[in-house]
């Protein structure tokens, strides 16, 4: 009869893990004869090209009919470079070197001489000899200097522009200042332009008003801020009352310049008149100065004297009575 007993605790704990390893070698079995599961991969495949392998090259001898003669295909192989940096620089600043030397030395860059468009008074040669362009390189001249050194040499000159063009051309206009007045005084005369800037005169030039400068004239103020430009040496205002009284000079007669009287002149008829130095009210002396001549003219008067400085209260001085205003009701 058998006697059942109790497990202890190992043997419940030993019998367990018999079961569970016998259990996966059950399942371990099933998975060795079970058919592997097809596996369809989402991402391209990558074809493989099988490179062909190089056949080696066979060497072929010929016989020639000679003993120990055979032909060779020949072998050719080329130079292989390597960069060097050091090397590069070094011939790229040879080159600048060189480009540099032939473009200062070479004469087909060399400049003869400057192409002066514009002139009339002054010559060719006469600007060129302060341009200093002659026989320099192209690449050298700055223009912006010519053109100072050329204005600070000839202030006769209003303006200058110069422009330089490959292989040797350097091409200079000017524009002269013509004059309009004839300054003399002090026993020298100068030529005055339009803007009353005085510049030395060049030859002889017809149609100019000159003017006996017995004072010194007042001086111009600059218009313009270019520091090459001359100051004026009289007014504008001065200029343009000179050219407004011209007409109004008798022949073989000179117009004067005073302090005290301003324009003026010596009549030929026997007096002196004096107009003053402004510009804006000329013309309204002018016809006060004809009227009364006319009136002394008429009259029979020869008068010392005539001032039409102030056209509203000109007056006349005569030799013997001293001097009369005119008033409405001389007129």
């Amino acid at each position: 009869m058998t006697q059942k007993r109790d497990l202890t605790r190992a043997e419940i704990v030993r019998r367990r893990r018999s079961e569970r390893a016998l259990k996966e070698m059950a399942q371990t079995r099933e998975r060795a004869v079970k058919p592997p599961v097809k596996v369809t991969s989402r991402a391209p495949t990558v074809p493989i090209v099988i490179v062909p392998r190089q056949k080696e090259r066979r060497r072929y001898n010929v016989a020639l009919g000679l003993p120990e003669i055979h032909l060779r295909k020949p072998k050719f192989s080329m130079p292989r470079f390597r960069a060097n940096w050091r090397l590069a620089s070094f011939l790229i600043v040879f080159a600048l070197g060189v480009t540099i030397y032939l473009a200062l030395t070479l004469p087909y860059f060399q400049v003869p001489a400057a192409t002066v468009l514009g002139n009339n008074r002054y010559t060719r040669e006469e600007i060129n000899s302060v341009l200093g362009v002659a026989g320099k390189s192209i690449f050298t001249i700055q223009p912006e200097q010519v053109r100072v050194r050329l204005l600070t040499n000839y202030p006769e000159l209003l303006s200058a522009e110069v422009k330089v063009y490959l292989p040797n051309h350097v091409y200079v206009t000017v524009t002269e200042r013509q004059p309009v007045i004839q300054w003399q005084q002090g026993g020298g005369y100068t030529w005055i332009d339009a803007g009353g800037v005085a510049f030395r005169p060049k030859g002889a030039l017809e149609g100019l008003v000159v003017v006996n400068g017995l004072d010194a004239p007042p001086a111009g103020i600059a218009v313009t801020d270019d520091p090459l430009s001359p100051p004026p040496f009289i007014t504008k205002e001065l200029v343009d009352a000179i050219i407004a009284l011209s007409p109004l000079v008798p022949a073989n007669t000179t117009m004067t310049y005073s302090a005290a009287d301003g324009l003026g002149w010596t009549d030929p008829r026997g007096w002196r008149v004096a107009f003053g130095t402004s510009a804006h009210d000329m013309p309204l002396k002018i016809r006060v100065y004809l009227a009364l001549v006319d009136t002394l003219t008429a009259s029979s008067k020869v008068p010392e004297f005539i001032s039409v400085v102030h056209p509203d209260g000109p007056f006349y001085r005569m030799a013997e009575n001293g001097f009369e205003e005119i008033t409405e009701e001389n007129q």
